[in-house]
């Protein structure tokens, strides 16, 4: 099932871009959460959630697009959960930092996950405790990298005070800055060692990304220590995380 997710993402990577390189300017609404929304989000959405449905009819689905009730949802122990364009405002600035995240939840565990940058023609994959990248053609298993003095992945759109104090707290790194769930890949791939996060996330804005990274030998803990959990709750909010080595 893994290769025939990793091109559904591929299929709604094609056709975020076709947005993204078109002439016209990029109509942008606002969600009642006041965050950005695109043609190309639901463009992907719909692409996904009807390939989804067609792969494994029953399987239920938590797209950002379309999420459903809590009543729906709260007794859900498999399910997928989809952010179709991850990074909106890097897609709406073109970047290139935006993703299409696919990930498969089990028991509040991200078993496998797809995230595919359309923009850089990257795509990470990850099923149990093996993870891939594919670049150009070259597929390679990737696994995570000590190195001193350790790289620091920071979002590109937020950055707080916490963050700051955080950093300035930290001993000898280097920091590198991107968008969207990338990462979580950086960190899978061996180019960083640490991703904090103290602002808010979604749960389909961290559960591709979790999957890769956990299969890369990653932990992806809150501020207590504890696995990031997505086991159904009423609200789709992530605590503070940080994803590490140790």
């Amino acid at each position: 099932m893994l290769k025939q997710i990793c091109e559904l993402a591929i299929d709604a990577g094609s056709a975020i871009m076709s947005y993204y390189t078109a002439e016209e300017p990029l109509q942008v609404e606002r969600k009642s959460d006041d965050s950005p929304v695109t043609a190309a989000d639901i463009a992907a959405h719909n692409i996904i959630t009807t390939g989804l449905t067609q792969i494994a009819p029953e399987i239920p689905q938590i797209s950002e697009e379309a999420p459903p009730s809590w009543d729906e949802r709260k007794n859900w122990q498999r399910y997928w959960l989809i952010d179709p364009l991850d990074g909106t405002k890097e897609f709406i600035h073109r970047n290139g930092d935006f993703t299409v995240n696919i990930a498969l939840i089990q028991n509040g565990v991200p078993v496998m996950g797809v995230v595919y940058a359309p923009a850089k023609n990257l795509l990470y994959y990850a099923e149990g405790n093996q993870a891939w990248k594919e670049e150009g053609g070259h597929k390679q298993s990737i696994h995570v990298k000590e190195m001193t003095p350790p790289t620091i992945v920071i979002s590109r759109s937020h950055q707080d005070g916490e963050l700051r104090d955080y950093l300035n707290q930290m001993g000898s790194h280097e920091t590198v800055t991107v968008g969207s769930s990338l990462k979580f890949c950086l960190v899978a791939e061996g180019k960083a060692q640490l991703y904090p996060r103290f602002g808010p996330t979604n749960i389909w804005d961290t559960a591709a990304g979790h999957a890769v990274a956990i299969a890369a030998g990653a932990k992806v803990l809150d501020w207590n220590g504890k696995t990031l959990d997505y086991t159904p709750r009423e609200s789709f909010l992530n605590p503070g995380f940080r994803v590490t080595l140790f």
